[in-house]
Parts: C-alpha cells; sequence; structure tokens
C-alpha cells in the first residue's frame, strides 16, 4: 500500500508519447463504455499484493463468474518506483486497461489523453460515490473525472486534556477553527510560561486549504496561495512561532519528532492514529487517561482527505470490461469488504453509516475508526492534484523564512507561489 503521493512530471509522458494528444486531454479514442462486458484485461495495483493476495484473487473470481467471458490478469507493482513504472509504460504504449492511482499520478496520464473521462464513459456510476471522493480525480484546467476513487483515509486529531485543564481551557471544547487554535495556543503557551506548545509543525499546503485559502486560479494554470488570506494564515503562524506556541523545533520536525514531542507533554496537540493510541498506553499511562480524540482543524466546515482512485486507459481496446471491473472493485460492497481487512475507508454513499464506522467498542482501534469516518463524509482533498513534492519543499522551505523573521510572511508566500508556478511550468 502506498505510503505517501509519489509524483512524477506530465513533461516525461508528453516527450516519449505520440505527439497525436499529447497535452490536449483528448481520450485518444471514443469514451463510450456500452456493449458487451467481455476480453481479457490487466489490472495493476500499487504495493498490495503482499499483505492482500487473497482478496484480490477472489474479486477477480467473482467478477469473472459474474462476466463470463472475462479474464482480468492481475499485476501489482512495488511502491518504490511506481511513478516511474507508470511514466514508462505511458511512453511505451503498455499502460494497463485498470490502473491503481492516486490524483497526482493520473493528472499527467490526462493530460496525455490517456485516462479515460469517467463523466462521459460512467457518469451513472457518480450518484454511488461521496461527492467530495469523485471530485478528487478531476484536473485543474480540463473537464471531466478521470478515475474511481477508492479508498480513502484521514486522522484525528489528539489532545492532550490535563495540558487544556492547567492553562484554564475547558478539555471538552477542543479548538475547532483556526481561530480557535490560534487563542488556545498562545493561552496555553503563556500560562506555561513558554514550555508547552500546542503545535509541533508548520503550516503544509493543506493547512492553507483548510484555512478557506485558494490554492490555485480557477483555471489550474497557477498557485494562488499569496493572496490576503494566506499572508493572514501565515502571519498567524508567526505569532505562535515567536510566543513558543509552536514547538521552536517545528522547522525540522518529522512526524516521529512531533509524535515525541506529543508523548512527553512538550506539545498539546498532535495527528494520529490508532497505532499511536496503543503506544500511549504502554508507553505514557497518564497521557493515555486524558487523551482527546477531535477532527482536524478547519475553518471551512471540511477536514482534509487523502485519496486513491482506479483509472481506466482511454486506449484500452476493452472499454466495457475496464470500466466494469473499475466499478467493480470500487463498489460500494467491495469498498466496504476491504476496509475490513486494512485501515482505510470506503469512498461510497452511506458506507460510513455502516455500524462498523459509527458503533465503538470500548477498543482504540475502533475508537479512531469512528472518529475519522464522522468527518471523513463531507472531506475535501486539499492538496492540489498538480502540488508535487518539489513545490511541498519549496513553501516549506519559504514558510521556514517567514517564521525565523528573514522574509515578511507576504514576501514568503510570494516566493513560494513565485517557484511553484516555475515548477508547474517544468511539467507541460
Amino acid at each position: 500500500m502506498p505510503i505517501s503521493r509519489r509524483t512524477f512530471a506530465a513533461a516525461a509522458v508528453c516527450v516519449l508519447l505520440p505527439l497525436s494528444g499529447c497535452g490536449s486531454g483528448d481520450d485518444g479514442g471514443s469514451s463510450d463504455a456500452s456493449g458487451r462486458i467481455e476480453g481479457d484485461i490487466t489490472f495493476q495495483t500499487w504495493n498490495l499484493r503482499a499483505n492482500f493476495k487473497d482478496y484480490f484473487e477472489g474479486l477477480i473470481a467473482d467478477f469473472e463468474k459474474k462476466y463470463p467471458g472475462t479474464e482480468v490478469k492481475w499485476i501489482d507493482q512495488p511502491a518504490e518506483g511506481y511513478a516511474d513504472k507508470i511514466s514508462a509504460d505511458a511512453a511505451g504504449g503498455t499502460l494497463p486497461d485498470v490502473v491503481n492511482v492516486s490524483p497526482d499520478l493520473v493528472a499527467p496520464l490526462a493530460k496525455a489523453g490517456l485516462a479515460l473521462d469517467l463523466d462521459k464513459a460512467a457518469g451513472q456510476y457518480r450518484k454511488e460515490y461521496l461527492d467530495g471522493a469523485w471530485a478528487s480525480h478531476r484536473i485543474p484546467g480540463m473537464t471531466g473525472t478521470y478515475a474511481f476513487p477508492w479508498y480513502l483515509n484521514t486522522g484525528p486529531l489528539f489532545y492532550n486534556k490535563s495540558l487544556f485543564e492547567e492553562a484554564g481551557i475547558d478539555p471538552d471544547q477542543p479548538p475547532k477553527t483556526y481561530d480557535d487554535l490560534f487563542a488556545d495556543a498562545l493561552e496555553l503557551a503563556e500560562k506555561s510560561d513558554g514550555k508547552v506548545a500546542t503545535l509541533a509543525n508548520v503550516p503544509t499546503i493543506e493547512d492553507f486549504g483548510r484555512y478557506g485559502v485558494p490554492l490555485m486560479n480557477s483555471e489550474g494554470t497557477a498557485f494562488a496561495f499569496n493572496d490576503a488570506k494566506g499572508v493572514e494564515l501565515l502571519t498567524k503562524y508567526k505569532e505562535l512561532y515567536d510566543a513558543k506556541a509552536l514547538d521552536p523545533q517545528a522547522l525540522t520536525a518529522t512526524p516521529e519528532s512531533s509524535g515525541k514531542k506529543f508523548l512527553t507533554g512538550a506539545v498539546a496537540m498532535n495527528p494520529g492514529s490508532a497505532l499511536d493510541l496503543g503506544n500511549f498506553k504502554k508507553q505514557a499511562p497518564n497521557l493515555y487517561k486524558n487523551i482527546g480524540i477531535t477532527d482536524q482543524i478547519t475553518s471551512t466546515g471540511h477536514v482534509n482527505m487523502y485519496v486513491m482512485g482506479v483509472m481506466v486507459n482511454a486506449q484500452t481496446k476493452k472499454k466495457a470490461a475496464s470500466v466494469a471491473f473499475a466499478h467493480y472493485v470500487t463498489d460500494a460492497e467491495h469498498q466496504m469488504s476491504f476496509a475490513k481487512k486494512v485501515a482505510i475507508f470506503p469512498s461510497t454513499a452511506g458506507s460510513l453509516d455502516d455500524p462498523y464506522f459509527t458503533k465503538e467498542d470500548g477498543t482504540d482501534e475502533t475508537r479512531v475508526r469512528v472518529a475519522a469516518a464522522k468527518s471523513l463524509k463531507n472531506a475535501v482533498n486539499y492538496t492540489p492534484v498538480l502540488f508535487s513534492e518539489q513545490m511541498k519543499t519549496a513553501l516549506r522551505n519559504e514558510v521556514a523564512k517567514a517564521l525565523q523573521g528573514k522574509e515578511s510572511p507576504e514576501e514568503a508566500l510570494d516566493n513560494a507561489v513565485k517557484a511553484c508556478d516555475t515548477l508547474l511550468e517544468q511539467q507541460g
């Protein structure tokens, strides 16, 4: 299973592909997926065979039984180099018929005319999925949706109730919006003489999204997070940093270092998972006893989610079978069965109302699952599909300069947007 979003440039695809269709968004042929569901197709997943071999072999056998005359060849690629493999297959004309993708991976394929527009080819299925999940595989500047949404993930926010209580803040009323967060964070820092920070991480592109900052222009041709609201957010973080309400080591923080700070009581809030709760129980029983679980901070009313998808190769010779299988993999029944085998969430409408995601049974795993599922119903994938790892680094570097006082928040974001726009142009 992919452990992070991996990015590759559209340019790498376009340089090697035939010129026809490159950058055009044309699907390379008819988008008509009607007709008899039959024939041999290939299905590629992303590092799933080792842990879920029986699940996928059973799913494929069931599909072939439902549609006699079909045969699905399953290919699984390792996590390392997956983006490069897709790029090479796209260039060589060997892209499988049905492919496991993330939004950033589907973007260059859609631009090159290799991802089938499901709004045209499979629009009848759209209502089966959560709106935010279906929208996650749309590409700025293009019309259409280029993959079925598959599994989702998000995480709740943990907070230390005792630290809030010591600062005179109601531990049962954790911050929900960024304004709440900033007020509580400054209060915690002041009451503890700077010994307790509320956060251990600098703002990311998802934070700007959850604050209500427009991340790109409407055409999807340039970034826009340096507007007045973006500057306002970074200015607030600078205030937190100066007051030690943001951990002084946040500029170089990793998930591991942030988790350790939370474990030792140096930080009052931190994102996490059921695994973290288990660690707290063993390593910090006092923290575990006082742990609070709340939604991610958001000023838009929508938390952030990460989404995986299943794309259909626009140039497949078996469109009907490929669309039928991609839908089969991602329909409510099969998403639900997969979600019970691994800590992910289905993207299908109504699935999150299942008792599996709503009823607590006293275990830590269920406690976190229920909290996360509740927030996913109207979640948004805030990370722009065109936002690469290089762009994340550029933003982080400029944010660090602003927090250290080397640049104003406005200058830092202007520089970050300029760097990201340059990288965007290089994608083609």
